[in-house]
């Protein structure tokens, strides 16, 4: 093999073209058994606008659409939404994105609606099938302010009918039936919690004319965080819970809770959207359990009277298990594999790929793998995260030059950093970038402690976190520590607007729909989240000061690096607005900047040509900013009052 070629850091040709990010890509979520031989899940299109498409599957035919063409099946239950579809047999049920009803779906994929058409959503349907009906959540619009949630009924009898089951607390969640129909477990929390911060289990009898009986509180409290209740085969109720501070799972058994698991793992993810499942079970009583811990899942067998036995596969991120008879199905991806749906036989044979949400192929030699790192952060405690160096076995960069660094974190903030193989990050690793990915202070698979340690803090922990791992490979030799820029989008993109008004260590930042204005996002945003900053920040009107503190666009003035901004103008969760705050801030104090609406995008860009578009202006931004040439034809994003600025960390002004 030739010698590789000697070129700036940024300036690397890639393997990996930038339409990889949509061609050949789908998103995969939801899977789930439909008998025996046949799978469904959720399948999210970039070449189709973003739209999510139900898929059914079977060894025999392979796989195809069988939600209505041209329908967005999605729901905006909570905003964020999850679970709108329900297959069952012959019944087929999904929601409507563009108007939120349900319809029922035939063989030839026609629909008919089922819910009136008003502002009403819904999400998590479960088929009662001896009453004829479905249980769901729905969440009601049609009195104009804050929204009402509560657990319904809808008739299959085409009358549309629509009746209330419970009512009079802030949320609902994942109402589940016992095997014989004769009881329904759900959860319910209040303002200002959200469902990590405490929740409620209930379990009640369904009684004649289908209403609840008494309600019975099986587990949770408004300070104690309960989710994911299943029945088992057998009928008994399982949820998980971390009363021992890590999330394990647990059963009710003779009105008695027992831990089936005790390890430092945590079997459920905060519960922003609906429709999560980390365990399942088989006809034998085993149950197989996805658990998170330092970074990565795992997959736990757990045998009737046994403790947990890790199960050996080659995933590292793993979500959304179901089994049928004698296999398993889950979402799985790992550092050299993208997210795919993996059929897993129980007893013996090697997992097998059914459908992979990229289409593209790699000479392993090409891809960065994540190194887990843990250094140290504020108040002698330690962070985590996951480092990707400049891997491209053709380039290397020039001696004693060291690359730039990205810095990025997820949403929630309480969500984690994935490790599967994800093309934006080789896009950025394959072209001589390096990628840090912080799994800061709040983060779950670490503990209740950790995740914890946000609260109150929001907006000094994540962002002390993120420069101590910075600085941290830079101290190491991992990064140039004049050209550290730092990115994220939501929750992140606010930590990333933090970092760059409040210190003094990255040279460019890029904010996807981030906060920059607390106050205005605690007026504006959606139901679900209107309290979370409660927690976070402290309540108002008395945390106000706070509130002002900690908003980065009223700092605009000590922001000494240029920064992009990416927003959708139909983000309902950080609305346009927001953006616009912090560009008019930016523009005000003449600090450089970029600023790209993107039509018809939501919270989180799902179009094909947004995709495209956003990476390229990352790549053009950062190279405008820290001085290197892309190998890539990208057409250079305009950032005003670029020219004449020293770049690099702490340029402070124009020159």
């Amino acid at each position: 093999m030739p010698a590789p070629t000697v070129a700036p850091y940024g300036s690397w040709v890639s393997p990996f073209g930038i339409d990889l990010l949509v061609t050949g890509r789908v998103s995969l979520a939801e899977v789930r058994f439909d008998g025996p031989d046949a799978l469904v899940w959720i399948e999210s299109r970039p070449d189709d606008g973003g739209r999510q498409t139900l898929v059914r599957w079977s060894g025999a035919q392979g796989a195809r659409d069988i939600s209505p063409e041209g329908m967005n099946v999605r729901s905006r239950v909570h905003e964020y939404g999850g679970a709108p579809a329900l297959v069952d047999g012959d019944l087929v049920v999904v929601s409507d994105f563009a108007t939120g009803r349900l319809h029922r779906v035939a063989a030839d994929r026609s629909s008919e609606p089922l819910t009136p058409d008003l502002a009403w959503r819904f999400a998590d349907l479960v088929h009662d099938q001896p009453r004829n009906r479905l249980v769901a959540v729905r969440e009601d619009h049609t009195a104009g302010g804050e929204a009402v949630n509560a657990l319904v009924t809808i008739g299959l009898d085409g009358s549309g009918r629509v009746d209330v089951l419970a009512a009079g607390r802030s949320f609902y969640g994942a109402p589940r039936l016992s095997p014989d129909g004769s009881h329904l477990a759900f959860l319910a929390w209040d303002h200002p919690n959200m469902p990590w911060d405490g929740t409620e289990l209930f379990v009640a009898p369904v009684v004649e004319g289908g209403l609840l009986g008494s309600l019975e509180r099986v587990a949770g409290s408004p300070s104690d965080w309960v989710s994911q209740p299943r029945w088992s085969p057998d009928g008994v109720l399982h949820f998980v819970a971390e009363p021992t501070g890590w999330m394990n799972l647990h059963r009710w058994v003779d009105g008695q809770v027992e831990a089936v698991t005790d390890v430092e793992a945590e079997f459920a993810y905060p519960d922003w959207q609906f429709g999560y499942r980390n365990y399942a079970f088989a006809a034998d009583g085993t149950v197989l359990a996805i658990g998170r811990s330092r970074g990565q899942d795992r997959l736990h067998r757990i045998e009737p009277g046994s403790s947990p036995e890790p199960v050996d596969l080659p995933f590292t991120e793993l979500t959304s298990i179901d089994i049928e008879g004698d296999r398993a199905v889950l979402l799985g991806a790992g550092p050299a594999a993208f997210s795919s749906v993996v059929l897993l036989d129980l007893h013996h044979g090697a997992p097998e790929i059914v459908r992979a949400s990229s289409s593209a192929t790699f000479d392993p030699r090409q891809i960065s793998p994540p190194e887990t790192i843990e250094f140290p952060t504020t108040g002698d405690r330690t962070a985590w995260g996951l480092f990707y160096r400049p891997t491209n076995p053709g380039f290397r960069g020039p001696d004693g030059q060291r690359p730039p660094l990205i810095v990025t974190s997820h949403g929630g903030p309480t969500a984690q950093a994935f490790g599967g193989l994800a093309i934006a990050v080789q896009l950025f690793t394959s072209r001589g970038l390096a990628v840090l990915d912080v799994d800061y202070g709040g983060s779950t698979g670490y503990g209740r402690d950790y995740r914890r340690r946000l609260e109150g803090e929001w907006g000094v922990v994540d962002v002390d976190d993120c420069v101590a791992g910075a600085r941290f490979l830079a101290e190491r030799g991992d990064a140039d520590d004049d050209r550290l820029a730092i990115r994220g989008g939501s929750a992140s993109g606010y930590t990333t607007l933090c970092a760059l008004a409040f210190r003094d260590v990255f040279g460019a930042g890029i904010s996807y729909y981030g906060i920059g204005d607390l106050l205005a996002f605690a007026r504006e945003t959606h139901k679900f989240e209107s309290r979370y900053l409660d927690r976070l920040l402290g309540p108002l009107p008395a945390a106000e000061e706070i509130y002002r503190e900690r908003s980065p666009n009223g700092y605009a003035d000590q922001i000494r690096c240029p920064v992009l901004i990416l927003q959708g103008s139909e983000d309902r969760v950080v609305p346009p607005a927001e953006a616009e705050r912090i560009v008019d801030a930016l523009r005000e104090r003449q600090i450089p900047h970029a600023y790209l609406l993107f039509d018809g995008e939501d919270h989180g860009f799902r179009k094909a040509d947004s995709l495209i578009r956003a990476f390229e202006a990352e790549l053009s931004f950062l190279a405008q900013v820290f001085g290197f040439a892309p190998a890539d034809p990208v057409q250079p994003i305009p950032v005003a009052g670029l020219d004449g600025w020293r770049g690099g960390r702490g340029s402070g002004a124009p020159a």
